[in-house]
């Protein structure tokens, strides 16, 4: 295996779930069980089986459910980022857990679920991670590789690896999976409170150091109670 370009992973599973309603009424979003197992733990199996060794992972809504089923967890190691008393959103939270975390390091959301291609979606992040260029680099897929995602796209990428965002009414080739490396010179100068990493990623845009990396492997976007079934099946598969 590649050396990993970091040892840490931040995951964000702060968010109230909205779009998976009726199932987060009573539960967080982290918590919803697909394929037999909560998709917080899809995640950090894959920090495991990739050596992972940190993962700082921040709470908000419904949190003591998600903190006591996290404190169970030997591997990857679980620190807390406690956002009981303000949700920071993707931005803010970072911020917040900035202390905790290692310069650089992986960042991906608690609901994600992929199947990795000839190497593992950590190490293809690492293997093409230059912190002289960039300040980011965003695990990409195409439209075919994204599962039970209608969407219009995300970014364009050169043939340097930049990003540009999609224009408004057009279709874009590469989707965000949610799964990012992260230099600490993207959060310089950040603003308080709640707010998005793109504005982050805004910023690296203009200077030319938002980059982006295809993945080889599938992904499977899980944001509804609809798109639980066919991941299911899907991964029954493999």
């Amino acid at each position: 295996m590649s050396k990993l370009a970091s040892d840490t992973a931040m995951v964000l599973a702060a968010g109230m779930g909205k779009r998976m309603r009726p199932l987060t009424a009573t539960q967080p979003k982290p918590m919803v069980r697909v394929a037999g197992k909560p998709l917080v733990d899809h995640t950090l199996d894959k920090l495991k089986d990739a050596g992972i060794a940190n993962a700082v992972v921040n709470v908000h809504y419904l949190a003591d459910s998600l903190e006591a089923h996290l404190a169970e967890r030997e591997h990857p190691k679980v620190v807390i980022s406690d956002e009981r008393e303000q949700l920071l959103e993707t931005g803010g939270g970072i911020v917040k857990a900035e202390g905790l975390l290692p310069d650089p390091f992986f960042c991906l959301n608690s609901d994600n679920i992929w199947l990795d291609g000839p190497v593992n979606a950590f190490a293809e992040l690492s293997s093409f991670w230059d912190a002289d260029r960039m300040d980011a680099l965003l695990l990409l897929v195409t439209h075919k590789a994204a599962h039970n995602f209608s969407g219009k796209g995300d970014f364009h990428m050169d043939a340097l690896g930049r990003l540009r965002r999609r224009q408004s009414g057009r279709i874009a080739p590469y989707i965000f999976t949610g799964i990012q490396l992260i230099s600490k010179r993207l959060m310089r100068d950040a603003p308080e409170g709640a707010f998005s990493t793109n504005l982050f990623w805004s910023r690296a845009i203009d200077e030319g150091r938002l980059h982006g990396v295809a993945f080889t492997g599938q992904w499977f976007e899980v944001g509804t109670p609809q798109s639980i079934r066919p991941t299911e099946e899907a991964l029954s598969e493999v």
